[in-house]
């Protein structure tokens, strides 16, 4: 019965990017994230990246609208444009989370971070014509569409993890840049091991893939969705059970230290981080240290 209800996923799900990742057959050792974790783990870039080649159409067009891995899809660039056979391409999409924000400011905040894509595979040339030509997709993050944005593919560093076992619930402050989680792939809120996150904080202060960054959230804050609903100063005191002799600001407790994650790609003013370690679920809006 798995078996079977595996196959329909396969069949019926895979072009609408239902089923999980496909990955190559080499994958990285253990130690480290595998290759679906680090290309398919999205970016933001500040400038945007070049969008002169696209996917333009692919086989089956006539009733396809999305193609997946080992489909057939064509490129607006052909023998006169310089594309030869065997090239390989990364193909990304900007992205924008549809729903509301989850915290005060968060969508100019993303703004000011540069544009957020997503991976959606790679794919290699098998066939030039004059101005067009056609590529296989070899593996598939989710699926593509015409006009997704195609650009050379150049491999990414696959930095080591660190021994969980070491982390510090109580760590304090590394003196470090800090930064917000901002959003995250697939746009989850909150934010367990595995899934990967967009911190406002990058090369710029000095950021770099296999860096460390630590999560952590004050008691209470001014653009807490909590605070919104009028729940000001819980810290302190909550009507009906009990308070504190006198007033505390959230930062003047201890901060929560809620995990941990690594990171695995580095622009200007943007880290991506993969969660590996959550004593507690992180949400958007909390903070990120670099440890």
């Amino acid at each position: 019965m798995r078996a079977k209800l595996a196959a329909f996923c396969v069949s019926i799900l895979a072009s609408a990017g239902v089923c999980a990742a496909q990955t190559p057959a080499s994958t990285s050792p253990n130690g480290q994230p595998d290759y679906t974790k680090v290309y398919c783990s999205g970016f933001v870039s500040d400038p945007k990246v070049p969008d002169d080649i696209r996917v333009i159409s692919g086989e089956q067009s006539n009733y396809k609208i999305v193609f997946s891995r080992g489909d057939l899809v064509y490129l607006n660039r052909g023998q006169q444009q310089g594309a030869k056979l065997g090239d390989v391409y990364s193909i990304v999409r900007p992205d924008k989370d549809p729903t509301n924000e989850w915290f005060y400011g968060q969508e100019k905040a993303i703004k000011r971070m540069g544009v957020l894509y997503r991976d959606l595979g790679q794919i290699r040339i098998v066939s030039v014509q004059p101005e067009t030509s056609v590529a296989e997709i070899l593996f598939s993050c989710d699926y593509m569409q015409r006009g997704d944005v195609a650009r050379p593919f150049v491999e990414r560093p696959v930095p080591p993890y660190k021994d969980v076992s070491k982390f510090d619930i109580f760590a304090p402050a590394s003196g470090k840049p800090v930064g917000t989680i901002l959003t995250s792939y697939d746009y989850h809120q909150a934010l367990g091991a595995g899934i990967t996150t967009y911190v406002n904080i990058g090369a710029s202060k000095g950021v770099k893939v296999g860096d460390y960054v630590r999560f952590f959230r004050y008691q209470t804050s001014k653009d807490d969705v909590a605070a919104k609903a009028g729940e000001q100063d819980m810290q302190y005191k909550v009507y009906g059970f009990g308070s504190a002799p006198k007033k505390y600001a959230g930062k003047d407790l201890p901060r929560e230290v809620l995990g941990e994650g690594i990171v695995l790609n580095v622009t200007k003013d943007a880290a991506t981080v993969l969660v590996t370690y959550e004593r507690e679920e992180a949400y958007t809006g909390d903070f990120a240290e670099l440890e």
